[in-house]
């Protein structure tokens, strides 16, 4: 582990954390983009839309469904739980996860944003209303609200925009924390892939984790190659030494 990166991390008032697919990967959940997430020849980009769900909201849920069952299998891996063990380790902490799978969610984190939504929620296209619906499989296709509406998932679908409280949320941590850790992610989804060049431009210190080198490699003060799953389980640990914590 680089010295400089823990000394650095022990010494930061304001951390952030940003998880992508990457995390998730680890877990077993598949990209469900390009190859990982062909279904029945429907590639994702067709079916995670509003028009393809307005058009046939029955096809899109069928797919929603198959996810919900791999998803459902899954459980927070190694790097899910460093990361709820950073939060307990920092006063002022903020996770921002691109992540619909609600994994962060299980491991125990509380000051989360998700920012692409959460597949487990969803929303009533009539009244707007939110809740969970945890059923695997579902029991109709597709689900129907209490009013009788067709309900759809609480996520961003390609072409919509990302609520306005969550970028409020991210764009305030963003201007106040003066430590980022990004996780897993190609950094080539945008807003959240303009996130680390905000931390620098502000001033803060960026790491990022992840199996290969990304376009944030070339802003990151440290790059830490490997699986998430390995790498924060040792920052949090030489994090603890450094800080005198007791495991």
């Amino acid at each position: 582990m680089n010295e400089k990166v823990v000394e650095r991390l022990a010494q930061a008032k304001s951390l952030l954390v940003i998880t992508g697919a990457g995390i998730s990967a680890e877990s077993g959940i598949p990209t469900f983009r390009g190859a990982d997430g062909l279904w029945k020849n429907y590639r994702a980009e067709e079916l995670a839309t509003l028009d393809a769900f307005e058009r046939d909201p029955e096809t899109v849920w069928q797919w929603d469904d198959w996810r919900r069952s791999i998803i459902g299998k899954a459980e927070p891996n190694p790097g899910h739980l460093a990361i709820k063990e950073l939060e307990d380790m920092f006063e002022s902490f903020l996770l921002i996860t691109q992540n619909v799978d609600g994994l962060h969610s299980r491991s125990g984190v509380k000051n989360i944003v998700e920012i692409h939504g959460n597949l487990w929620r969803v929303r009533c296209t009539r009244e707007g209303k939110v809740s969970m619906l945890m059923d695997i499989p579902l029991k109709s296709i597709p689900p129907k609200c209490d009013c009788g509406a067709v309900l759809r998932p609480d996520v961003v679908w390609f072409g919509e925009s990302i609520p306005s409280y969550a970028l409020d949320l991210s764009f305030n941590i963003l201007e106040q924390c003066d430590t980022l850790i990004v996780v897993g992610t190609s950094g080539v989804v945008y807003p959240v892939a303009s996130f680390p060049q905000t931390v620098k431009d502000n001033g803060g210190y960026v790491v990022e984790v992840n199996v290969e080198p990304t376009p944030i490699s070339a802003i990151a003060d440290a790059s830490l190659y490997g699986n998430s799953g390995d790498v924060l389980p040792m920052v949090v640990k030489w994090l603890r030494e450094r800080k005198g914590i007791k495991a």
